[in-house]
């Protein structure tokens, strides 16, 4: 037999007659019910969750009453309606209110604050660059605060948008562990590779921002996957950069360059040869700095004769 008591907090994890953590959840009837002694804890559970149904992206659109959340890659944190906004949407209001609504629309673009068309131009470049580099979420959305807070302490005035958006998208990559090299940025900003470096340093202190030198196995995994070389090879790789730094190899020495070597030693080990010049294109180093690497490498770890024997092997 079923007993009731009176409406508890859902706050409740244990049952107070038996003690039970067992406790079900029934939607259609609005009940906790313990399953060990069948006491109903909690009785008129308001349901949270949608009362509709969708079965494909489109019916999700159409149906959903709520819009997207608040983000800060938006210059008005998504928030934001425009008069007229596309080009067939003054049409479908009668001729004499059609003038009224482009008055609107014109003074609604004049009004806008000069904050927020800076951010809107920046966070819309900054788009553009997450999109080509293929950099996660976080890291778009950490950049896009840190650009706020830069125009709000008036770090800007005086460079080109351009350049403090690359910079900080260099500083917060190396933060967030997923480094991107300076002509890696170069390359998509369009920005010469000296502005960046001057505005990040100037960036980075103004804002506090320290930042450790990056570490070649970050570069591991981007790297590995754009040689096409599997995960025992990328394991291999970390495992030896681990061992080049026990011997301090790496001190002192560009993390790409040392993070090519690793991949073309490891990727050697384990039949999965790629040549220097494959790696080096794909890094964006020298066949000389990856050679350079290598031999210190291999002869530091005492590796040099299992290597070029795997060499020969391939050849």
């Amino acid at each position: 037999m079923v007993r009731k008591r009176e409406k508890r907090a859902t706050s409740i994890k244990v049952c107070p007659e038996c003690g039970s953590t067992h406790l079900i959840e029934d939607p259609a009837r609005g009940e906790i019910v313990c399953a060990n002694c069948g006491l109903i804890i909690e009785e008129n559970v308001v349901d949270l969750r949608q009362e509709w149904r969708a079965f494909d992206q489109e019916q999700r659109s159409k149906r959903a009453r709520t819009g997207a959340p608040l983000t800060p890659t938006k210059h008005d944190k998504g928030m934001i309606t425009e008069i007229g906004k596309g080009p067939g949407e003054f049409f479908k209001v009668s001729a004499k209110k059609r003038a009224q609504y482009y008055r609107l629309r014109k003074w609604q673009k004049r009004l806008v604050e000069s904050k927020d068309r800076n951010l809107s131009f920046a966070l819309s470049e900054l788009q553009r660059l997450v999109s080509f580099l293929g950099l996660p979420k976080n890291v778009h959305e950490e950049v896009a605060k840190a650009y706020e807070v830069a125009v709000d302490k008036g770090l800007v005035r005086g460079r080109s948008m351009e350049s403090v958006v690359a910079a900080l998208l260099y500083a917060i990559c190396r933060e967030f562990k997923t480094p991107r090299t300076l002509d890696e940025i170069t390359d998509v900003s369009g920005v010469d590779k000296r502005e960046i470096g001057r505005t990040y340093r100037y960036i980075c202190r103004e804002l506090g921002i320290r930042i450790l030198p990056s570490q070649p196995e970050d570069y591991i995994p981007r790297f590995a996957t754009m040689l096409g070389l599997g995960d025992k090879v990328q394991a291999k790789a970390i495992d030896v950069l681990k061992k080049a730094k026990e011997h301090d190899i790496t001190s002192g020495k560009g993390p790409t360059g040392v993070a090519a070597a690793a991949l073309y030693i490891a990727a050697v080990l384990n039949g999965e040869k790629r040549t220097q010049r494959e790696v080096a294109d794909v890094v964006g180093v020298t066949e000389v700095t990856i050679r350079n690497r290598y031999k210190e490498i291999v002869e530091k770890l005492g590796i040099e004769e299992e290597v070029e024997k795997r060499v020969r092997e391939e050849e």
